[in-house]
């Protein structure tokens, strides 16, 4: 319990501190509905967010809801819609789907946001993202890891926090 409050403590110093730079929450979608633990996943086109899921999503919304975030972009895709649902909801905030074949698009809508953002992506999106905001450092996601939450700081030298939630 008190390596989460740490966490959350890390997140909000970070996302306001006393400069004025942009930081942008990227994490992968929650848990499919069409993954069963322990096996491949089934691969359905557009599957719903499974029970474990949901509780990730509300977790989500409770880790971010003090770090003023402004904008939430998601992909078209259900899963990263109910993944960014909660903290939408929370903050009244309109959630903007951009397509997973549109990455330019992304990330002139990040940069152009205003303040911080949550970007909701998938194992294969979230590392480019990271390094399409300029981050150095290499990321991966695996196929069953959903509890990353990426903070990146933007600025002259942007850089990236890896932080795990539940």
């Amino acid at each position: 319990m008190k390596t989460a409050w740490y966490s959350i403590l890390i997140i909000l110093s970070l996302a306001t501190g006393a400069s004025a730079q942009q930081t942008v929450f990227v994490v992968r979608h929650a848990e499919r509905a069409d993954t069963v633990a322990g096996a491949a996943p089934m691969m359905a086109a557009d599957p719903e967010l499974s029970e474990a899921g949901r509780a990730r999503a509300e977790s989500l919304a409770t880790v971010l809801k003090d770090a003023k975030v402004v904008a939430i972009f998601t992909t078209e895709f259900k899963r990263t819609q109910a993944t960014a649902a909660p903290l939408a909801k929370a903050l009244g905030v309109q959630v903007t789907t951009i397509s997973t074949s549109e990455p330019a698009k992304l990330l002139q809508a990040v940069k152009g946001a205003g303040g911080n953002v949550l970007v909701v992506g998938h194992s294969n999106t979230v590392p480019a993202i990271v390094k399409d905001l300029g981050v150095a450092a290499p990321v991966t996601v695996g196929d069953a890891e959903y509890d990353n939450l990426f903070v990146v700081t933007m600025g002259a030298t942007p850089s990236a926090l890896r932080l795990h939630y539940r």
